[in-house]
This record gives C-alpha cells, sequence and structure tokens, in this order.
C-alpha cells in the first residue's frame, strides 16, 4: 500500500526514512527529494528493483538509471579506472548537480540496463535524499515522473503520475527549494580523456573548466577551440539524474 509522509514534520520524516528503508530493502520503490527534482529509487543492486522502477516511469533497459551514493569514499567502490581528472570534478561538486559517467567495477553484482560496463554516479546536494542514501547505501534514482512527462518538484507531483507503483513518498516541500527553475545534473562522461560534456545541467562548462581547464563542451571543442555552429541539445528530462551509459537519456 502506498504510503506518503510530510517530512517536513520531524516525526513524520523518521518514520518515513525508515518506511523507506523497509521498501528499498523489499525490492520496491520509494520517491524522495533531491536537489534537482524528486527522484524515484530503488536497490541499485536488485535487478528486479530497478526493473520495477523502470516500468514505473515507462522507459527501457536502453535508458539505465544513474546511481546516487551518499559519500564521496563510495566511489572507488562503485567506478573503476577513474580519471585524476574526474576525482577532481567530484570533490570540487559533491554534493550537487554534477553526475559523472565512469567504467563500473567489473566485479559488482548488479543490472541496471544496458549501461555498456559504465555507471553514471552522483551525490545529492539535499539533507533528506542523503539521510536516506546513509540508510540505504546506494540508489538507483531517475526523476520521479513517466517518461515524457513534466519532472517532479513534490512528492503529490510525483504522486499523481506515478501513484500506487511507488510504496514510499516522501514530502520535503518544493525541489528545487529556492523556487529557481529545476535544473538536472551536468553530466561529464569520465570514461575517456579528455573529459566531455554530455548534458548541460547545473553545473556550467564555465565552472567545470576552473577546476579541469581541459573539458570538452558538449559539441567535443576544447576551451580555445573555435564555436562549432548551433548543434540541437539531446533530449533530456529535467531530473534527479540521467542514463548511465554515455549516450544521455531522459533521467
Amino acid at each position: 500500500m502506498t504510503t506518503s509522509y510530510d517530512c517536513t514534520a520531524a516525526e513524520q520524516r523518521a518514520a518515513g526514512l525508515e518506511h523507506a528503508q523497509r521498501a528499498i530493502r523489499e525490492n520496491k520503490c520509494v520517491v524522495f527529494p533531491t536537489d534537482t527534482v524528486y527522484g524515484i529509487a530503488a536497490d541499485a543492486f536488485s535487478p528486479l528493483a530497478v526493473t520495477l522502477l523502470l516500468a514505473s516511469k515507462g522507459r527501457s533497459r536502453k535508458m539505465p538509471p544513474p546511481v546516487l551514493i551518499p559519500r564521496l569514499n563510495a566511489l572507488d567502490g562503485l567506478a573503476t579506472d577513474v580519471p585524476a581528472e574526474a576525482r577532481r570534478l567530484a570533490e570540487a561538486f559533491w554534493p550537487g548537480g554534477l553526475t559523472l559517467i565512469l567504467h563500473a567495477q567489473p566485479s559488482l553484482d548488479w543490472d541496471l540496463g544496458e549501461t555498456k560496463g559504465t555507471v553514471a554516479l552522483r551525490i545529492p546536494a539535499d539533507e533528506i535524499a542523503q539521510d536516506l542514501l546513509t540508510l540505504t547505501g546506494p540508489l538507483a534514482v531517475s526523476s520521479a515522473n513517466r517518461t515524457g512527462q513534466a519532472a517532479a518538484q513534490t512528492a503529490a507531483d510525483a504522486e499523481a503520475q506515478l501513484a500506487e507503483s511507488v510504496e514510499v513518498y516522501l514530502e520535503g516541500g518544493p525541489r528545487p527549494a529556492d523556487g529557481a527553475d529545476a535544473l538536472a545534473s551536468t553530466i561529464v562522461d569520465a570514461t575517456a580523456l579528455p573529459l566531455r560534456v554530455v548534458r548541460q545541467g547545473a553545473i556550467s562548462l564555465d565552472r567545470l573548466r576552473g577546476v579541469v581547464p581541459g573539458v570538452l563542451d558538449i559539441d567535443g571543442n576544447a576551451a580555445d577551440a573555435p564555436d562549432a555552429p548551433d548543434a540541437p541539445e539531446p533530449a533530456a528530462e529535467p531530473a534527479a539524474e540521467s542514463a548511465a551509459a554515455p549516450e544521455p537519456g531522459s533521467a
């Protein structure tokens, strides 16, 4: 049975986090706020739970979810061959609106979909999200909406679209909390050098290059390269984040 908790009240927040932790253990989906928009989450290490997450959104395995992690030291447990440049970006912008696509640890027993051996990782800058991740460990997370519909900025918005496919809704008020326009995370492909932006979002290219000057833009241009002709950006929902394969997908 679906249950919603008002996490702006301390007692309900504690109960909601406990219920969400239990739901994740039982291979069910939960909805919670992130620093971008609301996300739908499932146990990253349960193929059944990830399948249910994708089915709830109406997405195929060709658009695998990214993985949210609670702390930086989880990076090396989930990814391998992490470039020093990617590590510098993580140290500069996590928690926050940056998703890094990396080579997944080959020993991990998980199935996020057609990831081509990669995983997209992020630490969200949201207190409720971090509390939940601390309880559950890594979660496969996508924006809490049906594919093609508007991204949810409250748990109530998410419930209107996802209904009883989700066990627990954690309501934390509007996201982003400051009333700003919802922006998906910026996605950087760190599976090869130089690093390359594959989706523009919350962290600007200028800020990325302030840490790693050699980051390529979405068209593959270096900082000192002439501007390329305008090209359409890849379609992507605003999200709690994006596909785990190098091609940017909806989040």
